[in-house]
């Protein structure tokens, strides 16, 4: 959400309130015919983890599936995610993406996944159950991810990981659209089964009375991560480098942090980039685009053009030599169960207890439906 869209939400908030009664009361009914049945959902044959948040963007829901996606090639498991695609406009659904793809069919997050985790199956598709549908049946992974699922419950999912920002915890706590950034009311943080926050540790610690005030009723573990660079490479040629050996460069971004790119840049590579040029989240950029890039790089001496991987994704074909992007790792943090129990630990038993219950709980209904006949 840009920051104007929130002043002025804060500004109107006492207007805006009774209608944001409405919505999340609406939107409490809705859960509740998804949790008694009355609205229909589908189930896939494969451990199901749902990757969302309760408000707008910019708590890292792509990193986290796409480590996910990592995890899950490192142990063998075959894996898909689905996602509706924002801004993809493929010739027909569901459009399976590929590296190579172009971004226009696949959106650019999704293309990302794709050419990060090519032994991913990434299914584009806005009705996500028949997204899912085809790819069980093509592909028959071990493992689903529902990329911004948590209000999508047409998918049913075994665990739902609900990512907040710090602000979801202070001023934007329970404002539900269109006085605040939440797309439920807070009640529905309940069908959570833990909580990831994108902070640093001495940020996390500084967020524990908020956890005591505001999450601690949920009974559910807290987790923090980082998403931080690690490299540079040149989009173009896929060459690598540590840094810019203290050169200018003009920073470029498209996303729903754009202020967060720019402290992970700074701190980075030690110093701030000569300037920073920030476009809408999503942005398609145009070849105008690109030639006002380097014009303005040039007016500052910078040989660099540096962008996050979401950027260089669509910017690819575009590019010359001077366009660089981010080598991303995520990292794990503290959590509430412990500084030295972070999410990925926790993450590796949750997934086999879970497997385990899921088969356990299938091979009982394939007994009685046996029993039945």
């Amino acid at each position: 959400m840009s920051d104007s869209i929130t002043i002025l939400q804060k500004a109107f908030r006492p207007i805006l309130k009774p209608f944001s009664w409405v919505y999340g009361g609406a939107m409490r009914v809705r859960a509740e015919l998804y949790k008694h049945g009355i609205l229909p959902s589908w189930e896939a044959d494969a451990l199901t983890i749902s990757v969302g948040n309760i408000g707008w963007g910019g708590t890292g829901k792509t990193p986290i599936a796409g480590w996910l996606l990592k995890w899950a090639q490192q142990r063998g498991i075959e894996s898909m995610l689905l996602t509706r695609g924002y801004k993809a406009k493929p010739v027909s659904y569901p459009y399976y993406v590929r590296p190579g793809a172009l971004v226009e069919e696949a959106g650019d997050e999704p293309l990302m996944l794709a050419t990060s985790h090519s032994k991913a199956h990434i299914i584009v598709d806005p009705k996500r159950t028949r997204g899912g549908k085809w790819g069980m049946k093509e592909f028959n992974p071990r493992m689903v991810v529902l990329d911004d699922g948590f209000q999508h419950m047409a998918v049913k999912r075994h665990l739902n990981l609900v990512l907040l920002k710090p602000e979801d915890l202070a001023d934007q706590w329970n404002n539900v659209i269109p006085a605040g950034s939440w797309r439920e009311p807070v009640s529905a943080l309940n069908r959570a089964d833990a909580f990831l926050i994108k902070v640093g540790p001495k940020n996390f610690g500084k967020l524990k009375p908020y956890f005591k005030e505001r999450l601690e009723q949920f009974r559910k573990p807290i987790f923090s991560f980082q998403v931080q660079p690690i490299g540079l490479r040149q989009v173009r040629t896929g060459m690598t480098s540590r840094n810019f050996d203290k050169a200018s460069y003009l920073l470029v971004s498209g996303v729903g942090d754009p202020k967060q790119v720019e402290r992970s840049a700074g701190r980075y590579l030690g110093y701030k980039p000569a300037k920073h040029m920030m476009y809408r989240d999503h942005h398609t950029y145009t070849k105008s685009d690109v030639l006002e890039m380097q014009t303005v790089a040039r007016q500052l001496g910078c040989d660099a053009i540096l962008c996050t991987p979401k950027d260089a994704v669509k910017l690819g074909p575009m590019c010359s030599d001077e366009f660089w992007q981010f080598d991303l790792r995520v990292a794990f943090g503290p959590s509430t169960i412990g500084d030295t129990s972070p999410f990925d630990k926790w993450w590796n038993r949750r997934f086999d207890s879970l497997n385990i219950r899921r088969l356990d709980k299938k091979a009982d209904t394939s007994t009685e439906e046996g029993n039945d006949g």
